[in-house]
């Protein structure tokens, strides 16, 4: 996938019944289901069944198997209600017999009310003046590890500036924090509310358990270690578009048990608060690592 048309054509699910919808895999250099596609693509079929112009506030999710790159994936959506300003939906996820992967989701009338938000932190370096995923695999490709390397080369369609470089050989431990900014490749001129809440979902998942493995950094790497997103949530607050980069910055509260959460925040560049994201992780160091 190289633009937003590739991504949506992922994320557009076949409608195969009532309420049932089927999608297909590409994968981001994992060799299992992303999980933000899975994400997205339950959005999306649970968007399908409202016919009310209400829209997505809340998602929950559980991640319960790894996904097949190779099989398709049922969606089944159950309505479970539709009251006077919300309406809720459930999906299930299954490969073949086997469920890997629940969510609920809540869409709200369109209601004026009270406005607030925290505010973008300061002194953020612009986009223009960092390395994309794409300039760092270009300029310094040779001299990465093998991993972050193919992981690097992948072409995708949404771009990567994080807001600090780190070498993967410094073998130091950081911050538990993580500030990407990140913007769509392609047009994307004429996107509803519904279908950008679909993306903003997929990119969600990207990065994020990233801050639950910084402060262990001078020991735990993506090489050594073992992680999976176990859940995920996701609250949606106010219009927004792709036009320009937006802010997706993290931070890990804790980690512990072999798990760590994060959660985040999603600005626009002018510092609007479109979305905040909370997500616990597997991240499992392998034995008898050297």
């Amino acid at each position: 996938m190289t633009t937003v048309n590739d991504l949506l054509k992922l994320l557009v699910l076949e409608k195969i019944g009532d309420n049932e919808f089927n999608g297909v895999s590409k994968t981001i250099g994992s060799p299992i289901v992303f999980g933000g596609q899975v994400l997205a693509q339950a959005i999306n079929a649970a968007s399908r069944t409202i016919t009310n112009q209400r829209v997505l506030h809340s998602m929950h999710a559980y991640f319960l198997e790894a996904g097949d790159l190779e099989l398709p994936i049922t969606y089944n959506v159950s309505i479970v209600r539709d009251g006077g300003s919300f309406s809720v939906r459930r999906v299930t996820a299954h490969q073949k017999e086997t469920t890997i992967f629940i969510l609920s989701a809540s869409f709200h009338k369109k209601e004026a009310g009270y406005n607030h938000q925290i505010e973008l932190k300061p002194n953020i370096k612009q986009p223009e003046e960092l390395l994309s995923w794409t300039d760092m695999y270009e300029k310094y490709g040779e001299n990465l590890p093998k991993g972050i390397k193919s992981f690097l080369s992948i072409e995708r369609p949404i771009e990567f500036k994080p807001t600090t470089f780190v070498n993967p050989l410094d073998k130091k431990d950081l911050p538990p924090n993580y500030d990407v900014w990140f913007k769509l490749k392609g047009d994307v001129k004429g996107l509803d509310l519904a279908t950008k809440q679909q993306i903003l979902t997929y990119i969600s998942d990207y990065n994020i358990l990233t801050a639950t493995l910084n402060p262990h950094a001078s020991k735990a790497h993506w090489g050594n270690t073992i992680t999976a997103s176990l859940d995920h949530s996701m609250w949606f607050f106010r219009e927004f578009d792709f036009s320009d980069w937006l802010l997706y910055t993290m931070e890990s509260p804790s980690a512990s048990s072999a798990r760590g959460f994060a959660r985040g925040n999603i600005f626009t560049r002018d510092g609007k608060l479109i979305a905040t994201v909370a997500q616990e992780g597997l991240i499992r160091p392998i034995k008898n690592d050297k």
